[in-house]
């Protein structure tokens, strides 16, 4: 990292953007495993809070990897890289007084803590889709188990790459039988209700 770098202070802050667009910025981080919904979930939070007129962006780990993380894999290592720049671009949303909603697996715990440390307290919300794993084999939504349960796939979570769940989240969506719709009304409910949104 370079050493002959200094932070450049601006006129209009994060509070004053926020101010603008009537809303307190954060990160409502959505984890769990492959097929646990996040990323229908985060979808349908987002067009319930742009109904709200609130401003928002959703980072969605697929989408996010054709460009910003085009260059990384699967294992260890390019995952820990993966959640590290996925990070310090929420940052940058949430001081541009934005609510951003992502979707990632980010398996380790460390990972998803990085982040809330970036930021100011308060303004991340960890959100864990506890989908059973069974569940998500059913699923199945891009026939990723099935080559990861046939060895085609390596590194992959929660069948020869952990999973750490959040300990202490401030949202545990439990897995009902439901349908996605019923699912993301009872998440924005639970955020809702605690002041989150």
């Amino acid at each position: 990292m370079a050493t002959d770098i200094v932070w450049h202070k601006h006129e209009v802050s994060k509070k004053t953007r926020s101010e603008v667009l009537k809303q307190a910025p954060r990160v409502i981080w959505l984890t769990g495993l492959s097929g646990s919904g996040k990323s229908t979930l985060a979808n349908l939070l987002e067009k319930k809070l742009h109904e709200q007129n609130k401003h928002t962006y959703l980072l969605d780990g697929d989408n996010v990897r054709h460009g910003l993380c085009g260059d990384l894999g699967f294992d260890d290592k390019d995952r820990v890289e993966n959640i590290r720049r996925i990070s310090e671009v929420a940052k940058l949303f949430v001081d541009s007084g934005t609510i951003v909603i992502t979707a990632f697996i980010s398996p380790f715990q460390a990972d998803r803590d990085f982040c809330r440390n970036l930021l100011e307290k308060g303004e991340f919300v960890e959100v864990f889709v506890d989908t059973p794993l069974e569940v998500c084999e059913q699923r199945d939504p891009k026939g990723l188990y099935k080559k990861a349960r046939s060895g085609d796939i390596k590194h992959f979570t929660g069948i020869d790459s952990a999973y750490e769940a959040p300990a202490s989240a401030e949202v545990h969506l439990t897995y009902k039988d439901e349908s996605a719709e019923d699912t993301a009304e009872r998440l924005y409910s639970l955020l809702t209700e605690r002041g989150l949104v």
